[in-house]
């Protein structure tokens, strides 16, 4: 595969990822990982979604976890994507409430995505773990 080739498969994956994950595709947005995955998001234990996982039923777990503990979102918008070969980062805003506790947090993070032959295998967030956290404390 070209350098061309990867980043346009990368940019397509990526895309697909946010259009899956918008649309609450899950069983869609699932396909687009690796079996093995290097999952990590930093931050705060307070908040649930924070950790590392690898596998595709912890992944799916993850993104179970956000309509359990989150209001739809408040807002969303996408700053920048950058591509470069099979590597992705995407630095976006959103805006959401917590359920238990009424508070709403914007979460302004960057998402670094690797990809290979179409397959995230990596998915990093970087996220204000501490505003969120206290969006969850009563």
């Amino acid at each position: 595969m070209t350098t061309v080739q990867r980043q346009e498969s990368t940019a397509a994956t990526v895309d697909s990822f946010f259009a899956r994950f918008a649309s609450g595709d899950l069983p869609g947005l699932l396909e687009l990982f690796a079996d093995r995955v290097d999952f990590t998001v930093a931050g705060s234990p307070h908040v649930p979604w924070t950790g590392t996982r690898s596998t595709k039923e912890e992944i799916r777990e993850f993104f179970d976890i956000f309509p359990r503990v989150l209001t739809a979102p408040q807002s969303f918008t996408l700053h920048a994507r950058l591509i470069d070969g099979q590597h992705a980062v995407v630095t976006a805003e959103s805006a959401f409430g917590v359920l238990a506790t009424g508070k709403a947090f914007t979460n302004t993070y960057a998402l670094h995505l690797s990809v290979v032959d179409g397959r995230i295998t990596r998915y990093r967030m970087y996220e204000d773990s501490y505003a969120i956290a206290e969006a969850f404390t009563a």
